[in-house]
């Protein structure tokens, strides 16, 4: 079974690398980019239906400041 997790800022937390970004593609010209924000994606390959959200609580995701969603194989992003 393949699990996907996409890791986020909550709203309000600040996102320096977000920010970064913004500035340098202003630099670069591109104009009209408002916000950036910036997260991350895990791909994990299970041998048995594993406690994926456990995984994310404990690990792969810090619940104070970032929220997570989870979407297994088949299954609609």
């Amino acid at each position: 079974m393949k699990a996907i997790v996409t890791v986020r800022l909550k709203p309000g937390v600040l996102d320096p690398q977000g920010r970064a970004i913004q500035h340098a593609l202003g630099g670069l010209g591109f104009a009209g980019v408002e916000d950036v924000r910036v997260g991350k994606l895990i791909e994990l390959e299970l041998a048995e239906d594993a406690d994926v959200d456990a995984m994310c609580r404990a690990l792969l995701a810090n619940p104070v400041i970032e929220s997570y969603r989870i979407t297994r194989e088949g299954e609609a992003a």
